[in-house]
């Protein structure tokens, strides 16, 4: 059985999301999802709350695999640079505890758990109630992360990796 820890960056709010998937390639299981928020501190503040709180996550789950969202450039460079920030500090923090890390597109994120990769977030969050069998919706970066978490599950890095 495999522990993965999906991690959805942001200089604001961070999900995560941790799930089992059983060997063979079985139905995933939830275990646990939440949202690190941060406080409305400088930026160096919040990276090291990512950086330790990530460092949390993983002395308390023991995942054997992790996977987190690649940044998506829009409009604002200066967002995209605070999010990159972001990433930095929860793959840093994944990297020291020695811990194999996937990176995924938004696109290929929502199009592994909806079947589309042009999904919204409130279909991200009713397939992660479906497929994870919960009895409500996380929060959206939460929904976010287990969504980061089943792909890299569904994916075939993954699979390989189990042969």
């Amino acid at each position: 059985m495999s522990i993965i820890l999906g991690i959805d960056p942001g200089s604001r709010t961070t999900g995560y999301g941790v799930i089992t998937m059983g060997d063979g390639g079985t139905q995933p299981s939830y275990v646990a999802s939440g949202c690190i928020r941060l406080p409305q501190k400088d930026l160096s503040t919040r990276l090291g709350i990512i950086f330790s709180s990530i460092g949390e996550l993983i002395a308390e789950f023991s995942p054997e695999q992790a996977a987190i969202e690649q940044v998506f450039v829009g409009k604002n460079a200066n967002s995209a640079l605070k999010l990159g920030h972001a990433r930095g500090a929860a793959m840093l923090a994944i990297s020291v505890a020695d811990i194999p890390l996937a990176e995924y597109a938004a696109r290929s994120v929502k199009q592994a758990v909806t079947g589309s990769g042009a999904a919204d977030k409130i279909q991200v969050q009713d397939m992660i109630v479906r497929l994870l069998k919960l009895n409500k919706s996380p929060a959206e970066d939460a929904a976010d992360a287990l969504a980061i978490a089943l792909c890299h599950a569904y994916s075939a890095k993954l699979f390989a990796k189990a042969l």
